[in-house]
């Protein structure tokens, strides 16, 4: 399907309850923002964010490496195959189409053990009562081994905001559609897609520019992989990135990927 503006979103069921700082709620615990990024690009020129409270939604990780899920699958796929709400890529993988470069694991399958040098893992599925059910571990912050045992999924790659909330993304120009997942002030998730083939370094500077409270972020995907799904209230809405070379008008399909964090409306 192709990439949706939030209007066309809108179009699919009735309006959704306002949230505050530029959200609209979806449904409890699931709102989805649309913001303007920096000027001056090809294509929509817009940031969407999915605003996930893990009170109510439960992350998921899941692999096409793992027994009996198959082959890969786009993030709607992955998403309607696990009832959940909401997709996005679960960090890059290598050219076996099935492992992820750096450690991916739950408790019950171990996509990647290799801890690559990239400075930031999202932990979740908690091992213990009273530990948060979603946090992202800054290896320049706290030791990861430490932090790792408390819970039963971890997904690492590419720091995009630090745990001081510091841009340490280099500057380059090289652009890129792109998939990222942060953190906010409240320990809400926040899955984020660009289509737009922004240089990385200027969208970090955009997503700490926005009402988010974006606390820390990593990068996920780019290019064409890069994908967002999310479902609520009725509604949908599904973002694919594009090919560099062409950001406005290239890709409009959602890729098969192996890897996703997915969110589930806990019972």
């Amino acid at each position: 399907m192709p990439a949706l503006a939030l209007a066309a979103l809108l179009a699919l069921g009735a309006a959704p309850t306002a949230a505050p700082a530029g959200f609209q709620a979806l449904e409890p615990g699931l709102e989805l923002g649309q913001f303007d990024g920096p000027p001056g690009v090809a294509g929509d020129g817009k940031i969407v964010v999915v605003r996930i409270d893990p009170a109510r939604f439960e992350l998921r990780l899941l692999n096409a490496s793992a027994p009996s899920h198959g082959g890969l699958l786009t993030a709607r796929a992955w998403a309607e195959r696990a009832g959940a709400s909401a997709a996005i890529n679960a960090s890059m993988y290598q050219e076996d189409f099935r492992t992820s470069v750096s450690l991916m694991r739950t408790r019950e399958h171990v996509n990647q053990r290799r801890v690559s040098r990239d400075r930031t893992v999202l932990a979740f599925d908690p091992l213990e009562r009273g530990l948060p059910a979603v946090r992202m571990i800054d290896r320049d912050c706290e030791d990861l081994d430490g932090a790792l045992r408390g819970y039963g999924a971890a997904v690492q790659s590419i720091r995009m905001v630090s745990c001081q909330r510091k841009n340490v993304w280099a500057p380059s120009a090289r652009r890129t559609s792109a998939a990222a997942v942060g953190v906010d002030g409240k320990g809400r998730v926040l899955f984020i897609h660009a289509r737009s083939a922004w240089p990385v370094h200027e969208l970090v500077n955009a997503l700490l520019a926005l009402p988010l409270d974006l606390r820390q972020a990593m990068y996920v995907e780019g290019g064409p992989e890069a994908q967002l799904f999310v479902r609520g209230g009725g509604r949908e809405l599904e973002r694919v990135g594009a090919f560099e070379a062409a950001p406005a008008a290239d890709n409009r399909d959602a890729w098969p990927v192996p890897n996703v964090i997915a969110a589930v409306r806990r019972r």
